[in-house]
């Protein structure tokens, strides 16, 4: 597959992302917003923290947020960076439930609130508004289930691999025969998204070099192979509203 056409399947156009829009009608938006209040985020602040209620959905209007997972070893995992449009959150409508996540905001924030009664009420309301939501839900799940496939099933290098794709799917933009990542992002950071240490990550990306999957210049990271990485970590060529950071 051409890399033209690996972007084309991959609907990569600059920095477009997947956020809930896609999902929800026009109407059950204007729906949705009608019961939001507004809440702002100064960055390095959190949200929540893993055990909290579990009683709110968080809209991004303007900002990124990490939600983290801590292991049993006090280890930090990224699972997810959530951009404007995007909603997250653990709530379960008609039943408590708590957070299983850390949500730590990485720029300064506002974020649409909408409490758990409030949205129950939608959803006994309108049916179209309940199935919609149920698909959200679900392309959520699967996102978890991926990432807990990146970091279980394919060492350290299938789950860097991976995110390299996943980071191409949410800030590739095309550059010739290959796909150039405009958000610059740390060697620490990417240890803490697939629960590695920093030292491995140099070693494994010094090996993507090596073969000439990757190249970085300038601290701009560019895949030039996407299919050697799609190889190593046995790539599902999954939607790219899963297949992202």
């Amino acid at each position: 597959m051409a890399i033209d056409e690996y972007m084309h399947t991959a609907s990569i156009e600059g920095n477009t992302k997947e956020g809930i829009s896609n999902f929800f009608s026009p109407e059950n938006m204007e729906r949705l917003h009608s019961i939001m209040y507004t809440k702002h985020a100064k960055a390095d602040t959190l949200l929540f923290w893993e055990g909290d209620p579990a009683d709110y959905l968080y809209y991004i209007k303007k900002g990124l947020v990490k939600l983290t997972k801590t292991t049993d070893a006090g280890t930090k995992v990224t699972l997810y960076l959530h951009h404007t449009d995007d909603m997250f959150g653990q709530i379960d409508p008609f039943q408590e439930s708590a957070h299983t996540f850390n949500a730590e905001v990485m720029e300064d924030a506002e974020f649409g609130i909408i409490q758990q009664k409030d949205l129950e009420t939608l959803l006994w309301q309108h049916g179209d508004l309940a199935i919609e939501f149920m698909k959200w839900m679900g392309m959520m799940h699967r996102m978890t289930q991926t990432k807990f496939r990146d970091l279980m099933l394919y060492g350290k290098p299938g789950a860097l691999c991976s995110l390299l794709i996943r980071l191409s799917n949410s800030y590739g933009v095309p550059a010739g025969d290959c796909i150039q990542i405009t958000k610059k992002i740390n060697n620490s950071e990417m240890a803490e998204m697939i629960g590695a240490t920093r030292e491995s990550v140099n070693r494994m990306l010094s090996d993507l070099r090596k073969q000439e999957a990757i190249s970085m210049e300038n601290g701009t990271l560019t895949i030039n192979d996407v299919h050697y990485l799609q190889d190593i970590c046995k790539c599902e060529n999954c939607p790219k509203e899963i297949c992202r950071v």
